[in-house]
């Protein structure tokens, strides 16, 4: 035994450790191209991980952008990596390259899921005809369902309606609107995609809502991430189960309503939601193996729907009503607009943004400052592309900085401050800015953009005209600090709602 340790493991240790090592440095291979942005040294088989700081991975950005430039690499494990940084960089490389950067890189670990190769929903599928496919029928759907016209702005106003009814519930003492914004926002989400909407206090629809908190927790641990980096470790038995517990939950839940839907639909009446549409395109697919309508990725074209709608949208709204408590001269001016437009009566419309400049920059505002999606999702070049003079080669993934666009200093007046008047022009005139890109641009733009402009104006506008709102008398100012991971949320608060 002492012979077979000595003799045979020893060399047996050397090999493989030459074996990594060559293959360490055959991964490195890129960055001894000509003009390959640069970056820190990586080390054999970890690459940078130890340079990052995967609880704020926004500010280890920034700080290697400081040493390295608006383009510069970095290297996960093996996987070599480009970060691009300001308004420049991010727009040659998302619009003007834009068909050679929409692709998504490779993630391990979604097969455990049921990922293959035409089941990948929407926001993860790799760009093909699959991907073509279910974006082109999730526009066209949502847009049959009412997107755009007057009556998915009905669905959005009852809504607000039922919200601030529980808002007033509250009568002006304190609370945290954030779980009640998550239950308004994710009724919109399941009139589209299941035709209907739940009571705020239904069991079924707080077990949704608390899974989805416990999927945005795994997507964005450091597990997931390492995980997704060495996929060997998910043979590591019960790892992976619980990594992936919260999702495949949610996903299950997905499955009963789906499961619920395909029960009651009528054949002679037009879909009611998404999901009825899907289930009549799987029908007409039947027989077809390249179709990516099938039974199981209609549980992630829903999921991603339900997250895209969802997530990003309640947490903008509150970081909306946390700016009005903390400037409350902003939310007075506001209330005047709305006064003036608007009135005490009437609901607000889609129309009035039109003839409501300084409400239209504070919403912009909102997102521009909130910056809640500071390094986007991943990108993925398909062939050797230039940017800002740097090749980037094929098959490299690419992590757009937006909040160094969103906080571009030589764009915004005073990019770390809330400051509406970022929209405005000398005679107070809402103007758009380029470099506002809260949803991203290019061929990879947020599916659900369109949805969430209408979502933000409508529940915000609704808010102000019925409440004010102020920071609870005894209470310490709240922080518009940021809580980072890979979505950025508000430091929780409560707030006071006193009817007007």
């Amino acid at each position: 035994m002492g012979l077979l340790s000595g003799d045979t493991l020893w060399p047996l240790a050397v090999a493989l450790a030459i074996f990594l090592l060559l293959v360490d440095l055959m991964h490195r291979r890129t960055r001894w191209a000509p003009c390959y942005p640069p970056g820190p040294l990586p080390l054999p088989g970890l690459g940078n991980l130890l340079q990052l700081d995967f609880q704020d991975l926004p500010h280890s950005i920034s700080q290697l952008r400081c040493s390295f430039g608006d383009v510069f690499s970095v290297q996960m494990a093996w996987k070599p990596m480009v970060v691009l940084n300001g308004l420049a960089a991010v727009r040659e490389a998302l619009v003007d390259c834009g068909e050679d950067t929409a692709d998504r890189p490779p993630m391990p670990l979604t097969e455990f899921l049921g990922f293959g190769p035409h089941s990948q929903g929407v926001i993860l599928a790799h760009y093909g005809r699959a991907w073509r496919e279910q974006r082109r029928f999730s526009v066209s759907t949502m847009r049959n369902l009412g997107l755009g016209k007057k009556s998915l702005e009905q669905w959005v106003t009852e809504e607000a309606s039922c919200l601030c009814a529980a808002f007033a519930d509250h009568l002006g003492l304190p609370f945290s609107p954030s779980v009640l914004l998550n239950k308004a926002v994710s009724n919109v989400i399941t009139s589209l995609t299941f035709g209907r909407r739940f009571e705020y206090n239904d069991l079924r629809f707080l077990k949704l809502l608390d899974l989805s908190e416990d999927v945005m927790k795994e997507g964005t641990g450091f597990l997931h991430q390492v995980m997704n980096m060495f996929p060997v470790l998910r043979h590591i038995p019960g790892l992976s189960g619980k990594v992936f517990q919260g999702q495949k939950a949610f996903l299950y839940l997905v499955d009963e309503l789906i499961a619920e839907n395909r029960i009651t639909r009528d054949q002679d009446q037009p879909p009611r939601g998404l999901t009825d549409a899907f289930l009549d395109e799987v029908e007409k697919a039947k027989g077809n193996p390249k179709s990516s309508f099938s039974e199981e990725n209609l549980r992630l074209v829903v999921a991603d729907l339900f997250f895209a709608g969802m997530v990003t949208t309640s947490i903008t709204l509150t970081w909306a009503l946390l700016l009005m408590i903390l400037h409350p001269d902003v939310q007075r001016r506001v209330q005047e607009e709305i006064d003036e437009v608007i009135g005490q009566v009437r609901r607000p419309e889609m129309q009035d943004q039109a003839r409501m400049p300084f409400t239209m920059a504070v919403v912009h505002e909102v997102q521009r400052f909130g910056d809640i999606i500071p390094l986007n999702l991943p990108h993925m070049t398909t062939k050797d592309i230039v940017v800002q003079g740097f090749l980037i080669p094929k098959g490299t993934t690419l992590i757009t900085n937006l909040s160094s666009v969103l906080k571009d200093e030589t764009v915004w007046e005073k990019p770390f401050r809330f400051h509406p008047e970022h929209f405005l022009d000398a005679q107070g005139r809402f103007v758009k800015q380029e470099a506002f890109m809260p949803f991203s641009a290019g061929r990879r733009l947020c599916l659900g953009e369109p949805l969430a402009r209408m979502e933000l104006f409508l529940f915000f506008t609704c808010l102000l005209q019925r409440f004010s709102f102020s920071v609870p008398a005894g209470q310490p100012r709240p922080s518009d600090h940021r809580v980072t991971t890979f979505i950025v949320t508000p430091y929780p608060y409560q707030l006071c709602a006193v009817i007007r």
